[in-house]
């Protein structure tokens, strides 16, 4: 995997993080989501290093190999906020002032607090298979209860800790083959320590806390994001079927939307390589 592109731990403001880069050019960070690592970009990313682009992929705080905050009872520590702080402080380490950024799953929640709190450094930000957390929350039903359970099951004090380091390949059901063996075995080893699962479950819970009342405050303030965005949502996942149009959430938000579905599952940049390099290709052009 990732031919061409060097690893190491930078560090993030009191994070350190694992990164992987490579490339020359307008540089783009780019996030994964739960339960994955940096390696799911593995069949993306030297798509757009061929395209010019220079090409970071960070583990999250408390993800894979990047260093694990230590929790606290508000969950600070594990907040997008804090998260965005220390994934622009390691762009800046990398020498990136500037730079656009693809956050897929969780990892949409950072890009999103990355542009928000920090527009002169991110110029624009790709969003994938999500809407706002608050969103989430604010319309929440017995669908989306019964679909994304786990939001509320992951926020429970240790439980979920227990439930899933018993057997976290039963537990989480990765397909190799799908995902490619180098990738499987990446995920395996960081599913199979306490304290990357501990981090994970963190960010959860941030997410129905911290990051609730955050996005709650951006709202009361009338802070958007003004950069372009653009919204990609999996056509074989269930976020239409909540939500319909999830631009129409996307656009109450932000200034310059545009998107449209991808045919995949959930796991796009593992699922359909070229149909989401293409087009993060064309977002990312003018940067070029």
């Amino acid at each position: 995997m990732f031919e061409g592109f060097s690893t190491e731990m930078v560090p993030g403001d009191g994070v350190e993080l694992f990164v992987r880069h490579g490339g020359s050019g307008p540089a783009v960070l780019l996030l994964h989501g739960h339960p994955r690592t940096s390696s799911t970009w593995h069949r993306v990313a030297s798509r757009l290093v061929d395209s010019g682009l220079s090409v970071v992929c960070a583990d999250l705080p408390g993800y894979g190999r990047s260093g694990k905050p230590t929790p606290a009872t508000d969950h600070r520590p594990h907040s997008k906020r804090a998260g965005a702080r220390h994934l622009v402080a390691v762009m800046r380490a990398l020498g990136h002032e500037s730079f656009a950024v693809v956050g897929h799953d969780r990892g949409s929640y950072y890009g999103m607090r990355m542009a928000l709190d920090y527009p002169d450094q991110v110029s624009r930000a790709a969003l994938l298979d999500c809407v706002p957390i608050s969103e989430h929350l604010d319309r929440a039903d017995a669908r989306f209860a019964t679909a994304w359970w786990h939001w509320f099951f992951f926020a429970q004090p240790d439980l979920p800790e227990r439930a899933i380091t018993a057997d976290p390949t039963a537990w989480y059901r990765a397909d190799r083959p799908a995902m490619g063996p180098e990738n499987y075995d990446e995920w395996y080893a960081a599913v199979h320590d306490p304290d990357v699962i501990r981090g994970m479950l963190e960010d959860y819970r941030a997410g129905l806390t911290v990051d609730y009342r955050d996005e709650q405050a951006d709202r009361a303030e009338g802070r958007r994001i003004r950069q372009p965005v653009l919204v990609l949502w999996s056509l074989r996942d269930d976020l239409a079927e909540l939500y319909g149009d999830p631009l129409v959430i996307w656009r109450g938000w932000a200034d310059d939307v545009t998107g449209f579905g991808i045919d995949s599952g959930h796991h796009m940049a593992e699922e359909a390589p070229e149909a989401l390099a293409a087009a993060l290709r064309d977002f990312l052009a003018n940067s070029l």
